[in-house]
């Protein structure tokens, strides 16, 4: 919504900026960024609320003129220091920025005007925009080849959220109304989500909130997965305790569309528990020999790869710009290990856990894997690499072994499958190196060089960071010349800058600032990071194409166990150096292959194996004799002499225990099944059968009430 021409009808903000242990560094850009927003001055306040209570913090918004709130205690953290700066301004609108993230100056223009022209607004969210690489990113290499984590939610998910008049506050990049805020008692403080609870008592007082779709702000992106996995825990256990102490499907105040995109978003982080049973699921059948479907192989395929399929490609549709096939899974694998606990203990006691903080600004002196936010994902990926051994032993001797085939081949898909997805989790545990303190945004201005000597060279940037700049170099040949000065020019603006030179070639000139004043600094940011297009992205993603998003994953995976031979006389040093640098996955990782090969090893000579101990145990007592035919199967007929079929009328008696099922069949409960396959031979046919059943009813079932049904290949045969 525009503003209208007259400023006087513009509405007082408070700008608040809360920090309780990040870096000066990283608070000084948001601050110094903040005061280049475009509007009135006499209309704009902007106040660093201090909860770690620091004298350096308060001396730094001295010099630079904004204001110092801070408060005796840290009582319900985040929330409570907003609530604490409430009562201490009286701006009509409040607008909230997390300390490392630097808003455009056209933040506020973009989003002020909907407060106007509707009176019952209460809140407007704009999306978080990352201008560093997460840890997806930059761990499995994949940089701008894949939407961003958080591009599914700040995209589609919010949209919907808008058309719904449900669009929740995020904690940070957004404008909201005092009124409202003094009609529901401030920030909610009873869990440690403070931002969506907040939202959902603006719905149930009548207002209303709207997001708009333009990124308007950009912050730092967590700079490790253990960050990452923390930062997910608390919104899982904020989102869970919204779940219980506010559940939106109850209470007064929302349309029954608002319950439901509430909800969604509560129930978003219950996926751990789920995803981890799908991880692990066929472990039961593959290390256990349990069928947990009580259905047939050739029915679950029936029914399951249709849906499988209807639902990749429709997700992909939808979905494909903001979120590429498969990748979904891979980012609830790294994380469900991590939610079950805090999910299912805040389900049960909403006031379990307590508030923290993300850490940000931080860099990484060398590679290194994180193996304590792999751990049990290691585990897991070593029992279904020994499951999925077990199953392709088994299926290859499947005469001996007596298994159905094709119930065998849906788990080793299944488990190859989970298998896959938990390795390219796992190599997101794979830190890569980040020493450099400055993020550099590719960015083309004109720029002036000054040298020491008088002369001056008209260039143009092509990257700049808020500590150098990399420029063309006007000369095309070798330069040395020693720099003084450097000038950048955004439209009507320019900055001069103290400058060295770094590097140099024929294409390119590298230039390190010197030390900048507060005023260079701000008007450097507002050129590197405060336009108001600066993260506008140029086109969308391509279209999203699953089996070509399916071998990115299986690049990651292979990059993760082969990337040091893979890197050796190449360029791609980093690799080699993170596979190098961590002892302790090097040690982890041949001992587990030997072990799992030994086990496979075993697996596969069993058979031999038994064979033998069944010849030389005739002194012990008779020996069994192998049927002459597998177990399970009926011998096929035979054509002799390559002209004529000779018909062999043939009788074969099949047990239970020929079957595998030496124990017999166990029925437990209402509604309970259980079976078992054989197979008869391609030219061979079933003529006549007989089914004998010896049956033992437990003492607690009723007489009469009872009933056990035999079906063979899903036809009713008997109901006794």
């Amino acid at each position: 919504m525009p503003l209208p021409d007259d400023t006087a009808l513009w509405p007082t903000v408070d700008v608040y900026i809360p920090t309780y242990n990040e870096s000066l560094e990283v608070v000084t850009d948001t601050i110094l960024s903040a005061q280049n927003l475009d509007y009135p001055a006499d209309k704009i306040r902007i106040y660093m609320l201090d909860d770690g209570r620091r004298e350096s913090f308060e001396a730094f918004a001295k010099s630079a003129g904004v204001g110092y709130i801070t408060r005796a205690n840290n009582q319900h953290a985040k929330a409570g220091n907003l609530n604490n700066a409430l009562g201490q301004t009286d701006g009509e609108l409040i607008c909230v920025f997390d300390c490392d993230h630097i808003p455009t100056a056209g933040f506020l223009q973009a989003t002020v005007g909907g407060f106007l022209e509707d009176a019952k607004l209460a809140m407007v969210q704009t999306p978080h925009y990352f201008y560093s690489q997460d840890p997806f990113e930059r761990n499995l290499g994949v940089g701008e080849e894949l939407p961003r984590e958080g591009e599914l939610f700040y995209g589609p998910v919010q949209k919907g959220n808008d058309f719904w008049n449900a669009t929740f506050f995020c904690g940070s990049c957004a404008v909201i109304r005092r009124e409202a805020l003094d009609e529901t008692d401030g920030f909610a403080v009873e869990t440690v989500t403070e931002d969506a609870h907040t939202a959902l008592r603006f719905q149930r007082k009548g207002w209303r909130t709207a997001f708009v779709s333009l990124p308007l702000a950009a912050g730092l992106a967590t700079e490790r997965l253990s960050l990452h996995i923390g930062q997910r825990a608390r919104w899982a256990r904020g989102m869970t305790q919204i779940l219980r102490v506010d559940n939106p499907l109850f209470g007064r105040g929302l349309s029954l569309a608002q319950r439901l995109c509430y909800l969604n978003a509560m129930l978003h982080f219950q996926f751990a528990l789920p995803r981890v049973v799908f991880i692990t699921a066929p472990l039961a059948y593959l290390l256990l020999g349990q069928n947990i479907i009580a259905s047939s192989a050739l029915m679950i395929f029936a029914y399951a790869l249709p849906h499988l399929f209807h639902a990749i490609w429709t997700n992909s549709r939808l979905n494909g710009r903001f979120r590429y096939t498969f990748w979904g899974e891979i980012y609830e694998s790294v994380l469900c290990f991590h939610l079950i606990k805090p999910t299912l203990v805040t389900l049960w006691d909403p006031k379990k856990g307590s508030f923290n903080v993300t850490e940000k600004g931080g860099l990484l002196e060398k590679s290194f894997f994180d193996i304590s936010a792999v751990r049990p994902h290691l585990v897991v990926a070593f029992l279904l690499a020994l499951g999925l051994g077990s199953g392709l032993v088994r299926f290859y001797w499947n005469e001996y072994y007596a298994i159905e085939r094709d119930v065998m081949l849906l788990n080793v898909f299944w488990a190859g499958f989970s298998l896959i997805t938990l390795l390219a989790a796992i190599a997101a545990a794979r830190e890569q190196r980040q020493v450099r303190t400055n993020v550099r945004v590719p960015l083309v201005l004109p720029a002036s060089i000054y040298l020491a000597d008088g002369h001056v060279l008209k260039t143009r940037t092509l990257d700049v960071s808020l500590g150098g700049v990399r420029l063309a170099n006007p000369l095309e040949e070798a330069f040395d010349g020693e720099v003084e000065d450097v000038e950048i020019r955004l439209d009507d603006q320019s900055v001069v800058l103290p400058a060295r030179l770094v590097d140099a070639d024929g294409e390119d000139l590298r230039l390190q600032f010197g030390l900048m004043n507060l005023s260079q600094q701000r008007q450097m940011l507002r050129i590197v990071m405060g336009r108001y297009d600066a993260w506008l992205a140029d086109k969308p993603h391509p279209k999203d194409r699953p089996l070509h998003s399916f071998r990115i994953v299986l690049r990651v995976v292979i990059l993760m166990f082969f990337g040091r031979w893979l890197a050796r006389g190449t360029k791609e040093r980093e690799i080699d150096e993170t596979m190098r640098a961590n002892h302790l996955w090097h040690r982890f990782m041949p001992l587990a292959v030997l072990v799992l090969l030994a086990l496979l090893a075993l697996l596969a000579v069993r058979p031999a194996l038994a064979d033998d101990v069944r010849v030389g145990s005739v002194g012990a007592g008779p020996a069994r004799e192998r049927p002459a035919t597998p177990a399970g199967r009926i011998p096929e007929t035979s054509i002799k002499d390559g002209a004529t079929l000779e018909t062999r009328p043939h009788q074969q008696t099949l047990t239970f225990r020929q079957l595998g099922q030496v124990d017999g069949l166990t029925l437990a409960g209402a509604q309970s099944q259980a079976g078992l396959g054989f197979s008869v031979g391609r030219d061979a046919v079933v003529t006549e059968a007989e089914m004998y059943l010896k049956l033992h009813y437990g003492d607690e079932i009723l007489p009469g009430t009872g009933r056990l049904v035999v079906e063979i290949n899903g036809a009713r045969v008997k109901t006794l």
